[in-house]
């Protein structure tokens, strides 16, 4: 499995459509983590300030149409996140019948993702 962060507006504003975020037209591919510890660092890092309630598609791989390679992120990998850690990048469309479950990101007192919960 590998996860990928999206707002619920994003996320459901077309649903009988596969799911391209914006990061497949500006990068070329759609940014995935390879684990939900992972995912958490990388919320923290990028997504604090993103609009909630803030979702993790838990991707089965293997149903995946578009391409997937691991690569090292560049420059480095978000703070808690150890060096050589490989991300998942996803060179085409999300197919909505890849994702195995949808958690919805949990936050502390203090703005900080702290875990998920599974909403579907």
């Amino acid at each position: 499995m590998i996860y990928h962060v999206v707002t619920e507006r994003d996320w459901s504003a077309d649903p009988d459509q596969p799911y391209a975020p914006a990061s497949l037209t500006d990068d070329g591919f759609v940014h995935c983590a390879p684990d939900e510890q992972t995912t958490l660092a990388v919320v923290n890092a990028f997504y604090r300030s993103t609009p909630r309630p803030l979702l993790v598609l838990v991707l089965d791989e293997s149903r995946l149409t578009a391409r997937t390679e691991r690569e090292a992120a560049v420059p480095s990998p978000p703070p808690g996140v150890p060096d050589g850690t490989l991300f998942p990048h996803v060179f085409g469309h999300i197919d909505r019948d890849a994702v195995e479950q949808i958690l919805e990101v949990t936050w502390d007192e203090h703005g900080r993702a702290t875990g998920t919960k599974k909403i579907t």
